[in-house]
């Protein structure tokens, strides 16, 4: 892929805050943005050159984005795949759509992260109230239900300690009987996550790892450096450089992990995008995440992710 010349527009499905920061990213590169957003002034469009006012699946709004961009990325996990694949037809989809189908599925999520070799905490399928009964038994009673699809910040999930099979029986239609996932306690020292890019040449770069601290599914701190030794930083990094690998990704992408006592790590889930846990980038380092999302989707060489300074967020 070769540089996207100055002048060049970059495409952002989404509009929200890390929209908003991806065009002022953009902009100090020379770059202009249009963004895709149903919401009419939202945060993006203050700083962007360019609104679409339209929702993310209308396929005219999809089709003036692909004619007017040089490159299209989004800004949240959750934009429709059939829309993303329809503008892959027309224009550079990065990072690519495959990023996004792992992503929207907690069950793929886990398959896929397993099936590369990286460990995760003990799952089960759940379609029916008999299979969550049966899930919970060989959990012990214990674990977190999740909807497959479109929880967020602790959205759609249910904790269950000791549970008896009455619970179990209700659980499922109460969550709405959707396609869900139970997975298992794990026994943890700490919450860390790393911010990780894959240019369009293949070369590969991390942020330190952050220290996370979440309060009712929210995150409320981001602190680097994490106080984890040496060989965990190394193997949060190795991870999120096999995901990068593994999915041919070009951009940031953000992996959380929980920490073990024995320092290893399991991964908990992969957001294809900037990651809240990163905007610390943006005080503590020359290149903050949104530069480097740009820049690797725009085919420029990657930034030095090193920070100069440590930062509580």
């Amino acid at each position: 892929m070769a540089p996207l010349p100055p002048g060049s527009t970059i495409g952002i499905v989404g509009g929200g805050q890390l929209g908003r920061m991806l065009a002022t990213a953009a902009a100090r590169l020379g770059y202009r943005t249009i963004v895709l957003e149903p919401q009419g002034d939202c945060p993006a469009a203050q700083l962007c050159n360019r609104q679409i006012v339209a929702a993310y699946d209308d396929a005219f709004a999809l089709a003036e984005l692909a004619r007017d961009s040089d490159v299209v990325t989004y800004e949240f996990e959750n934009v429709p795949v059939e829309a993303a694949n329809m503008l892959v037809a027309d224009v550079p989809v990065l990072p690519p759509p495959a990023a996004l189908e792992v992503s929207q599925d907690r069950l793929a999520e886990k398959n896929f992260l397993n099936g590369i070799g990286l460990s995760t905490a003990p799952f089960r399928r759940v379609d029916s109230g008999d299979e969550l009964a049966a899930a919970l038994a060989g959990f012990d009673g214990n674990g977190v239900l999740k909807k497959r699809r479109l929880g967020y910040d602790g959205k759609g999930q249910r904790l269950f300690r000791n549970a008896a099979p009455v619970e179990a029986a209700n659980a499922f239609a109460q969550m709405g009987g959707v396609s869900l996932i139970l997975e298992g306690f794990v026994s943890f020292e700490r919450e860390i996550s790393v911010v990780a890019a894959r240019g369009a040449d293949g070369a590969l770069a991390a942020f330190d790892s952050a220290e996370n601290v979440h309060r009712d599914g929210i995150l409320r701190t981001s602190t680097v450096p994490a106080r984890i030794p040496a060989k965990t930083a190394q193997a949060a990094r190795e991870a999120a450089f096999a995901i990068l690998q593994a999915l041919d990704y070009v951009g940031v992408i953000g992996v959380e992990f929980f920490v073990l006592a024995d320092g290893s790590v399991l991964v908990n889930e992969i957001a294809p995008r900037v990651h809240n846990s990163g905007h610390w980038t943006e005080a503590a380092c020359a290149v903050s995440q949104f530069e480097q999302h740009i820049r690797a989707i725009a085919g420029l060489p990657l930034g030095d992710p090193r920070r100069h300074s440590d930062c509580v967020m």
